[in-house]
């Protein structure tokens, strides 16, 4: 997070800022918590507070509607999310099913998302410092680092799958790159360790420089990626003769076709299981509530039935041209007879997973390590420590093991259900959206969230059983029928359990935390 520092921090004129940050490195972290403390009129602790994990001020906030649908405009039209919609196609439903499940996953996410939006715009804080007043100022580390760990892996593997693409083009480009794409080097030929590691490069580059570059990313990428899948589509329907298969090729009927389209639809909320719980990155700098609204609406129901359509006629004409079933846009590139096209529609493909990553799978780890060693940590140390963690545990060998994926990854998943539900409970319906934002940084036993040895045992209590029941209908073979809604128990049964153990007594203030406030740059 690029921020410049309280009042009475100030940088040597003869010395150059770090880019990211208007302090200059000499300023310690005790020396910022010193002043923050002065600043607040109570202690704030260098263990739980730095310059990133610091709420930002109202003032000079950046992310408009704009900022906010792009998020949306890249994430959604992600390659793994094509790739599950188009399963839906393989499941059976036609057309107008596959849209009636993609609506009903987005008005649940619009309105999960808008809620968990208004809690970073209200706050200023980031999802590790959220965690801390449902968890405790020592047992967010959980929730973030659960949210983190899943992110870390998906970056690796979606790295691995945007060199994939980045290789069928150099090949398309450079025929006799071919023979470098034939070895292997721990799982990886010398082309594949080439794209891989470029493509590892650029990213941790941009994220270097903090999250106004990620915004200015996602910006530029964003009407890349819609005119690109929207080009993609039509050519496909132009290849069909102007027909799709609109239909679905099972045939399903009454109970079993709404059985199919109501899983779709709460599979595509889980797969924002995560993104749920870690908005607030991004709206902690939003303008005002309705900019996240507005952004949401666009991005939301109306850039996912955008995205239903599309798939729709990518699948369905795909079908009526060879009678075949793609798995992902990326297969009707490669085919794609003119190399300049195909180059190119690589290249979006490339700027699209780029943008996803950012996004969805760099900022949370970034947060969580910088959380965890507030000290020592800032964004950019995280991300370089994040980037290497997500180089080292080889993805692609992950990616290529379902059991990994499946029961390593989806288990660590079924957590996040839980998390949210404890955390939006929490928030919302005790304490009514009041938070005493200056006690979030404070580890004094008086403190608000110190609770026991700053672990609040009753948001633990109320996320065990939880987790357990969404782990089970998530993996038992005879709770299947059930496995699609997994993260809407997990949710629901954390939120209830949370509700029914906390202390309803308590009484909650609202105090701003505007005095240890920095000036958001993005």
């Amino acid at each position: 997070m690029q921020a410049t520092p309280p009042v009475g921090v100030t940088t040597a004129p003869e010395q150059t800022a770090l880019p990211g940050s208007s302090v200059h490195p000499s300023v310690g972290n005790e020396t910022l918590c010193e002043v923050a403390s002065v600043a607040a009129g109570r202690t704030i602790s260098s263990s739980l507070y730095n310059l990133d994990l610091a709420p930002t001020k109202k003032e000079g906030r950046r992310w408009t509607s704009y900022s906010i649908f792009t998020l949306w405009a890249n994430d959604v039209h992600s390659l793994g999310n094509y790739a599950f919609a188009i399963g839906l196609f393989s499941l059976g439903l036609g057309g107008w099913q596959i849209l009636v499940a993609l609506g009903i996953g987005a008005v649940l996410l619009f309105t999960l998302l808008t809620f968990s939006g208004f809690m970073g715009q209200k706050t200023g804080v980031p999802f590790p410092v959220m965690s801390r007043i449902s968890f405790g100022i020592r047992g967010a580390q959980l929730a973030s680092l659960v949210r983190g760990a899943v992110a870390i892996a998906w970056f690796g593997i979606q790295t691995y799958l945007a060199s994939v693409v980045l290789r069928v083009m150099l090949v398309a480009m450079f025929p006799g790159l071919k023979n470098m794409d034939a070895n292997s080097i721990l799982g990886l030929s010398t082309l594949g360790w080439i794209a891989f590691v470029s493509l590892w490069i650029v990213q941790l580059v941009i994220v270097s420089f903090g999250m106004e570059m990620i915004r200015k990313y996602e910006a530029f990428a964003g009407p890349i990626i819609l005119a690109t899948m929207l080009a993609i589509a039509i050519w496909v329907f132009a290849e069909a003769g102007g027909a799709i298969q609109w239909s679905g090729i099972k045939g399903l009927e009454g109970g079993e076709m709404w059985r199919t389209i109501f899983a779709g639809g709460a599979l595509w909320v889980s797969i924002y299981g995560t993104f749920v719980l870690n908005f607030c990155d991004f709206t902690r700098s939003s303008v005002s509530r309705k900019s996240i609204v507005r952004g949401n609406f666009w991005g939301i129901p109306i850039n996912m039935l955008l995205f239903g359509a599309i798939v729709v006629i990518m699948a369905g004409g795909q079908y009526k041209i060879n009678g075949k079933i793609i798995e992902s846009p990326s297969d009707i590139v490669q085919s794609i007879p003119n190399t300049l096209f195909l180059v190119l529609a690589c290249l979006a493909l490339l700027i699209l997973t780029i943008a996803v990553n950012l996004m969805a799978n760099f900022v949370a780890p970034v947060y969580a390590l910088t959380n965890l060693l507030p000290k020592h940590l800032n964004f950019r140390k995280a991300a370089w420590v994040s980037g290497t963690i997500g180089l080292i545990i080889l993805p692609w060998n992950l990616y290529n093991n379902p059991l990994v994926i499946v029961y390593f990854l989806g288990g660590l998943g079924a957590l996040l259900g839980p998390l949210f539900g404890v955390v939006m409970a929490d928030y919302w319906l005790l304490r009514r959206g009041k938070v005493n934002i200056l006690d979030l940084y404070t580890d004094h036993p008086s403190g608000t969230y110190f609770y026991k040895r700053g672990v609040n045992p009753r948001a633990i209590a109320a996320m065990v059983p939880a987790a357990v029941v969404a782990v089970l209908i998530a993996f038992l073979p005879a709770l299947e029928a059930a496995a699609p809604f997994a993260w809407f128990f997990g949710a629901g049964i954390g939120a209830l359990c949370y509700y029914l153990l906390a202390d309803k007594n308590q009484r909650h203030s609202d105090v701003s935390g505007e005095p240890i406030a920095v000036v958001s740059n993005h």
